[in-house]
């Protein structure tokens, strides 16, 4: 696989949004893999208000486009980053994905980085799973996404809720092939 350099960050309705907050924060503070940019469906940011109990910010030099962008370089194959994360991750997504709809910036992009062979993490925020959205994971594991449930592990004995969240983060970022020391891992003392 490609070194990842650059990475897409996509935000879709489902729970979780403050994921996609602790990675672009990271991110922007590691300044490699590089944020190419930012995509958020309308669902996203009723979500992040809901849950974060505030709009979406993030860093200036990350450029922002919504879900309806197609004038967004993104939505062509020739402009696409190296590494692409969805994060949260909805079911209505992960089943466009894996039907080969490309309705919105967010599917176009993810079916270009199947297509080309480049990095998709896909992390879903969802319990319980159904047949069918078991189905259409399945269908993405074997296009070559990576599937990562948001599901922290607790080995790590965590204290509080940022714990959590950093032990996710850490997985995507181990997942992007980022070095990261968000999380204890198994058998690591700290």
């Amino acid at each position: 696989m490609r070194e990842c350099k650059s990475v897409l960050i996509a935000l879709t309705g489902a729970s979780g949004v403050i994921y996609a907050e602790r990675l672009i924060q990271v991110l922007a503070e590691k300044k490699t893999p590089r944020i190419a940019g930012l995509v958020y469906s309308a669902s996203a940011l009723k979500v992040y208000e809901l849950e974060l109990g505030k709009e979406l910010h993030v860093p200036s030099e990350v450029k922002v486009y919504s879900e309806n962008d197609f004038t967004s370089p993104f939505a062509s194959s020739s402009s696409l980053p190296e590494c692409m994360v969805i994060v949260p991750a909805s079911m209505n997504t992960i089943a466009k994905i894996a039907a080969g709809l490309q309705d919105n910036l967010i599917t176009r992009a993810a079916s270009a980085m199947l297509r080309t062979r480049r990095r998709l993490v896909v992390v879903p925020r969802e319990t319980p799973l159904g047949v069918v959205e078991l189905e259409n994971m399945l269908k993405l594991a074997r296009m070559g996404a990576v599937i990562l449930p948001a599901c922290p592990g607790f080995y790590h004995m965590p204290k509080k809720l940022g714990d959590l969240v950093d032990f996710m983060v850490g997985k995507i970022l181990d997942s992007l092939g980022v070095e990261n020391d968000l999380y204890k891992r198994w058998g690591q003392k700290r």
